[in-house]
């Protein structure tokens, strides 16, 4: 059985990035980045992020990492940016969904809005994902966060084990 995890991140700030890094050293799972092709700063950066969130804009962008049908489970980290998934996640997600195998979430937050992502990642691939967390930004700048994280990573792994158990027909209460 393979225990393959794959942490896709789109960090526009880099606290996303903070907590992806986290969780592949508590899991020694591999990281793989989102990047914007026309990147954003100052004000109007800003304004795009919101844009992008209001409109459901997919902008451009660059993923740099290994296929994510190599893996058993993909868990996507991103920000959140108006109580919605953030652009260029939302994109990956658009651009990948039929090679997207099992799906967890970890959502970056304010104050709000992770269940808003998590919901429109499952509309995006037209199943939900196996397990969704969020986190504040200050938790992940503080460190607070690390043992939540610890335990969704361990609660991910073992939904993935938990998958490969087969069970043989003679302990079935239906074979007897």
């Amino acid at each position: 059985m393979s225990k393959n995890v794959l942490v896709v991140v789109y960090s526009y700030t880099g606290t996303s990035l903070g907590a992806a890094r986290l969780m592949c050293s508590q899991h020694n799972w591999t990281l793989a980045s989102i990047e914007e092709t026309a990147p954003r700063s100052g004000a109007w950066g800003s304004w795009r992020c919101l844009l992008d969130s209001f409109l459901h804009r997919r902008p451009p962008i660059r993923y740099d990492g290994p296929p994510p049908s190599d893996f058993d489970t993909v868990v996507l980290v991103s920000p959140i940016w108006a109580l919605r998934l953030a652009g260029p996640m939302r994109s990956f997600v658009t651009l990948e969904r039929a090679r997207l195998p099992h799906v967890a979430v970890v959502s970056v937050m304010g104050g709000r809005g992770g269940p808003n992502a998590a919901a429109e990642i499952a509309d995006i691939l037209g199943r939900a994902p196996i397990m969704t967390t969020a986190v504040t930004a200050r938790e992940v700048e503080d460190g607070s966060c690390a043992a939540r994280l610890q335990a969704f990573g361990t609660a991910v792994q073992s939904a993935q084990d938990s998958r490969a158990v087969v069970r043989p027909t003679l302990l079935s209460t239906e074979a007897l």
